[in-house]
C-alpha cells in the first residue's frame, strides 16, 4: 500500500457575482464560463478508489456516507453495493484487499495522522482494529499478496520516533514483532516470501545505508553507504529473491532503472534511462514473472514499456480511450481482469473496468459526474528562466474563453506548492479549476528543489528556503507581467505547507508585488517548526538541517527567513487556515504569525478548525475554507 497523501480540496458558493477580464487586443469578450457552485468542485466524489477482489468476483470503492468517504463493495454484473463501514467523523482515507474475503482500512482521529488499522468482512460482519493504540501510527510495509491471511505493518509503539515491523495474522489479530528497530532504521523490505531482507539506515543522520541478509536467521551486513543525496532505492527482489529491482542515482544526476546486485552493494546494470527527468516508478508482473513499464514525468505522466503484452494493453485501451490520461489502478491475481481510471486536465475523469480475456471494456462511474469539463479551463505547460538562469517549468491555467494570445491584464492567483521537495503535475487539480471559473489566471511553477528534474535542479534547494527557491517564484509572477498577462495591480500568492510559507516570504519579500496572500497550514518560524515536527522524523533532523539550515550554526540565516520576524515589512492583506491537530505544521506556527501581524494592526483574517490536520479533510471544513477564501480575493484582487 502506498503512502497515502492528503489532498487540498475544498469550498461552496457565495452570492457574488464574479465576472471573468475581457480580451483587450481583439474587442471581442471571450466566452464567459458558466459559474459552477463552489461545493461541486470541493465535495466528495460519488464514487472513487475502485479496487477488485484477488479472485476478480467483486470490487470494491469510497463513496460518501453522512458526507464521509466510506468503503463499499459490489459483485461483478450486479448493481447493489453493500457498504462495509459507518464513518461519520472523518473520512476513510485508503483501504486494500488482502484476501478474497476482507478489505483492511486506515483511519485517524482529527488530523493527528496517528492511522489505525482496521478491517472487515466482505459482507460487513466482523469489524475489528487491529491497531487501537494511543499515540501510535500504522504503517503499511508490505501487504504481501501471496499470502492472504497476513500483513507487515509498523509500529511507533515502543518507541514513538521510530517503528518496528510486525507481522499480523488477520484470522487471530495476533502481532509478531519481526525486528527491534535500533533507532536508525527508517525502511523495511521484504521479498517475494514474505520473509524481512533489506533495511534502510541513517547512520549519522546524513548518510544512509542498505543493510541486507540473506535468510531472516542470518546477522544484518551493510552493503552500501553513501550521502542522503545520493539515492538507491530498491523496489521489489528479481523474481528469484536474489537481486532487487529499483531507481539509483549514483554516479549520475538522473535517477534510472538498474538491477541492483543487494548481497555486494554493486549496480548490475542499467535497464533504463531518461536523459531528462529522474525516472520514477517500475512495475512488474506478478504472475509471469516479468518487468512490464518504467514511468516518469515530463509536463504528464509517459511510460516506457519493458513487455509487449503490456504495451498492447495499453494501445487497446487508448483505442476507446485515448482523449484521456490512463492509468491501469488495479488488477486481479490472475491479471486478467483491470480496473482502469482516466483523467485530464479538465476533468476528474472514469472508472471503468476492462476483460482482457473477452476484450470487453466497460464503465463503471463517473468519478464527479457534476463536473462538466466543457465547462472547465485548460492548464498549459509553461517555462521560464530564473534571474540565474535555470529553467523553471510550471502551468498556466487561464480562465475559459482566453488564450496566451488573448489574455490580457488579468487576476492572478501564484500557486507555489508545498514539499517543498514535491512537484506539480498534469491532471485535474479542483483548486486550480475553481479560482479558473471564478476568473482568475493561475501560475504553478516547479521552482528549485521541486522533484523529478535530477540530483543537481534539487541539491539547489539546500538552505534556499526564502531565498532563491523564493526566487524562482517571483521570478515567474514577474514573467507574467511581462507578458501582459498579469495585471500588476491584482496578483495574490495562495499556497498549502512550504507553500504557505512562500506566501508569507513572498508578502514580506515582495510588499509591492502582492496585493493579497493565503497561507493555507503554512511554516511562518523555522526555529520552533523543527522543534515541533513528529518524533517519527526526528531520524532526519540532521538532514533537514542540512536542506533547510540548523538553528545553532546557521541561526542568522533562518531568523533571516522566517517570516514572522518580519511582519513588519507585510503590508498586503493576509488570510490564514489551520489545523488544530497538524502535526507536521503545528498550529503555534499560525498563532505566531496571526498576532505578530495584528499587533501591527495589519488586516490578517484567521480560520481555524479544530477537528482537522495538516489540510481540511472534512467536506464541511473545506466548504468554509474556499468559501472564506473566496470572498478575501474578491475582497482584494477582483
Amino acid at each position: 500500500m502506498k503512502k497515502l497523501n492528503l489532498l487540498f480540496f475544498a469550498s461552496m458558493i457565495i452570492s457574488i457575482a464574479l465576472l471573468t477580464g475581457s480580451c483587450t487586443n481583439t474587442g471581442k469578450a471571450p466566452e464567459k464560463a458558466k459559474l459552477i457552485p463552489l461545493e461541486d468542485f470541493f465535495k466528495n466524489p460519488e464514487q472513487t478508489r475502485y479496487q477488485i477482489s484477488p479472485d476478480g468476483k467483486y470490487y470494491s470503492f469510497l463513496a460518501p456516507y453522512e458526507t464521509r468517504m466510506n468503503v463499499f463493495v459490489r459483485e461483478r454484473g450486479k448493481e447493489e453495493a453493500i457498504r462495509l463501514t459507518s464513518e461519520t467523523d472523518r473520512d476513510i482515507p485508503g483501504y486494500f484487499w488482502p484476501n478474497n474475503e476482507q478489505i483492511l482500512y486506515i483511519k485517524d482521529d482529527g488530523g493527528n495522522e496517528n492511522y489505525k488499522l482496521y478491517g472487515v468482512n466482505i459482507d460487513g460482519s466482523n469489524p475489528v482494529c487491529f491497531t487501537d493504540f494511543e499515540d501510535v501510527r500504522t504503517q503499511i510495509i508490505d501487504d504481501l499478496p501471496d499470502i492472504p491471511d497476513e500483513v507487515i505493518i509498523g509500529l511507533n509503539k515502543r518507541n514513538p520516533q521510530v517503528f518496528d515491523p510486525y507481522r499480523l495474522n488477520l484470522k487471530t489479530g495476533e502481532m509478531e514483532m519481526l525486528a527491534e528497530n535500533p533507532g536508525t532504521i527508517v525502511g523495511w523490505m521484504f521479498d517475494h516470501d514474505g520473509k524481512l531482507r533489506i533495511a534502510y539506515e541513517i547512520t549519522d543522520g546524513v548518510n544512509t545505508s542498505i543493510l541486507y541478509r540473506e535468510t531472516e536467521k542470518d546477522d544484518w551486513k551493510t552493503v552500501l553507504t553513501t550521502s542522503f543525496k545520493d539515492n538507491v532505492s530498491p523496489y521489489f527482489f528479481t523474481f528469484d529473491n536474489k537481486n532487487v529491482i529499483g531507481t539509483s542515482n549514483l554516479e549520475r544526476d538522473k535517477s534510472v532503472v538498474v538491477e541492483f546486485d543487494i548481497a555486494n552493494g554493486k549496480e548490475i546494470k542499467t535497464l533504463y534511462e531518461n536523459p531528462d527527468y529522474d525516472v520514477e516508478g517500475v512495475h512488474y508482473s506478478r504472475k509471469r514473472k516479468v518487468l512490464t513499464s518504467a514511468s516518469y514525468t515530463s509536463w504528464k505522466r509517459e511510460r516506457y514499456f519493458f513487455d509487449e503484452e503490456t504495451r498492447k494493453i495499453f494501445e487497446r485501451l487508448n483505442q476507446d480511450l485515448g482523449e484521456y490520461e490512463i492509468a491501469i489502478t488495479a488488477y486481479n491475481k490472475n491479471e486478467d481482469v483491470f480496473i482502469i481510471r482516466t483523467y485530464s486536465d479538465r476533468s476528474l475523469g472514469a472508472y471503468y473496468l476492462y476483460d482482457k480475456n473477452t476484450d470487453k471494456l466497460e464503465k463503471i462511474t463517473d468519478v464527479s459526474p457534476w463536473i462538466d469539463e466543457n465547462e472547465m479551463a485548460n492548464v498549459t505547460p509553461v517555462e521560464y528562466k530564473s534571474r540565474d538562469g535555470l529553467t523553471i517549468y510550471g502551468y498556466l491555467t487561464l480562465p475559459k474563453g482566453y488564450t496566451m494570445e488573448t489574455a490580457k491584464d488579468l487576476p492572478v492567483v501564484v500557486n507555489p506548492h508545498g514539499g517543498p521537495w514535491y512537484r506539480d503535475g498534469w491532471g485535474f487539480n479542483p483548486e486550480i479549476q475553481f479560482l479558473a471559473n471564478r476568473g482568475y489566471a493561475v501560475l504553478q511553477m516547479n521552482f528549485r528543489g521541486s522533484t523529478g528534474y535530477g540530483k543537481k535542479f534539487w541539491e539547489e534547494s539546500f538552505k534556499e528556503w526564502g531565498r532563491t527557491m523564493q526566487n524562482d517564484i517571483t521570478d515567474g509572477t514577474n514573467w507574467l507581467i511581462e507578458k501582459g498577462i498579469a495585471d500588476p495591480d491584482r496578483i495574490a500568492i495562495y499556497g498549502g505547507s512550504y507553500g504557505g510559507y512562500a506566501t508569507l516570504m513572498g508578502l514580506v519579500r515582495e510588499p509591492n508585488l502582492y496585493a493579497a496572500g493565503v497561507d493555507y497550514v503554512g511554516v511562518s518560524n523555522l526555529f520552533t517548526f523543527m522543534k515541533t515536527i513528529p518524533p517519527y522524523w526526528e531520524p532526519m533532523l540532521d538532514m533537514f538541517y542540512e536542506m533547510i539550515g540548523n538553528p545553532k550554526t546557521d541561526s542568522l540565516m533562518l531568523r533571516e527567513v522566517s517570516p514572522v520576524f518580519h511582519v513588519d515589512k507585510i503590508v498586503s492583506p493576509l488570510f490564514i487556515a489551520q489545523g488544530a491537530n497538524d502535526p507536521r505544521v503545528n498550529k503555534d506556527e499560525s498563532d505566531q504569525i496571526v498576532e505578530a501581524m495584528k499587533a501591527r494592526g495589519v488586516d490578517v483574517e484567521y480560520l481555524v478548525k479544530d477537528n482537522e490536520g495538516h489540510g481540511f479533510r472534512n467536506e464541511e471544513n473545506r466548504f468554509d475554507f474556499y468559501r472564506a477564501m473566496e470572498a478575501f480575493l474578491a475582497k482584494h484582487i477582483k
